[in-house]
């Protein structure tokens, strides 16, 4: 019996960093289970030498301005349909002034073996905070200390690698408010990597919540994986819609502008002395979110910041 080879697609999108978390979730979307990120500022960032990934790095593999998206979709039928609809969302990204660059989408037909292996040399152990470390699934890797937390993640299966300059903040974020048996609602959970670190940190309860049902799914596998499925409950679900449980902590790392439409849910669901994490801001909207988290009740904590990306903590009077 003849084996049959599934043919890919490569998508590539040239763009700017402000535009990599809403584009990424639009290929989501549209099918793609991972996406690589090719960003120059890789080359030149500062890292910690016993990772030792920035020796794997190649200059030739990243762009010399903006930052090149791709993400793999199997060939079908529907693929042209479904990469003008992914190019129309992209566009319809400046209606929310969101800058995407040149925007220049090319294709490219890979063979399944090239896919499979094609992301795996961006991707290597990093310490993203004080005591956590983010390691791929076939990597191996001994802790360097004794407190040190490995959060194992599979880009294959999972929304981005955990190492986005949003999500490392969130995680900053939580290592600084959640304190043993706390009560922890993530929104917008993608792969699950804010939830499993929550638990990591203490926490007796976390909600996992996402409308994206391969999200969900994702979400599912990388907390199995991690074993912190006990604490940890994902469920589809957009924003806080019908939770009225109270959490001593709300995490978000989702767009500015859907951050301001739910401040007023959070500061529901957040208990007296509780906190808001949100993250996914980019400068130019910093102000504007900040703003609407006091006037939902909030006193602001803390202002993070890590590269054009801010985090805001946010506790509640």
């Amino acid at each position: 019996m003849e084996l049959v080879r599934v043919k890919w697609s490569e998508i590539s999108i040239h763009t700017t960093n402000e535009a990599v978390e809403p584009i990424s979730n639009i290929l989501h979307e549209a099918g793609a289970s991972g996406v690589v990120i090719e960003d120059p500022f890789e080359l030149v960032k500062e890292r910690k030498d016993q990772f030792g990934e920035i020796y794997e790095l190649n200059p030739n593999d990243f762009p010399d301005e903006g930052v090149i998206i791709k993400a793999y979709l199997p060939e079908n039928s529907f693929l042209a349909e479904t990469v003008d609809e992914m190019k129309e969302s992209i566009n319809n990204l400046v209606q929310y002034n969101i800058d995407i660059g040149k925007n220049a989408v090319s294709i490219n037909e890979v063979n399944e073996e090239e896919w499979a292996t094609a992301w795996k040399k961006y991707y290597h152990p990093v310490k993203i905070s004080e005591r956590f470390t983010i390691v791929p699934t076939w990597e191996e890797y001994t802790p360097v200390s004794s407190d040190e937390l490995i959060i194992e993640l599979d880009p294959g299966m999972a929304f981005g690698t955990g190492t986005h300059p949003t999500t490392v903040m969130c995680i900053q974020a939580l290592e600084r408010t959640v304190q043993q048996g706390d009560n922890v609602v993530d929104v917008g959970t993608g792969s699950g990597v804010l939830s499993i670190a929550a638990a990591m940190l203490g926490a007796e309860k976390v909600m996992a919540l996402d409308l994206d049902e391969v999200a969900v799914q994702s979400a599912k596998q990388n907390i199995e994986l991690n074993n912190v499925n006990q604490i940890v409950n994902v469920s589809q679900n957009n924003l806080l819609d019908g939770v009225e449980t109270g959490a001593d902590i709300v995490v978000a790392n989702i767009l500015a502008e859907v951050i301001l439409r739910f401040t007023d849910d959070v500061a529901s669901v957040v208990k007296q002395g509780g906190y808001f994490i949100a993250s996914g801001i980019i400068e130019p909207k910093k102000e504007e979110v900040k703003e609407a988290i006091i006037q939902a009740g909030f006193e602001i904590e803390e202002i993070l910041h890590m590269e054009d990306w801010i985090a805001i903590i946010g506790k509640k009077k």
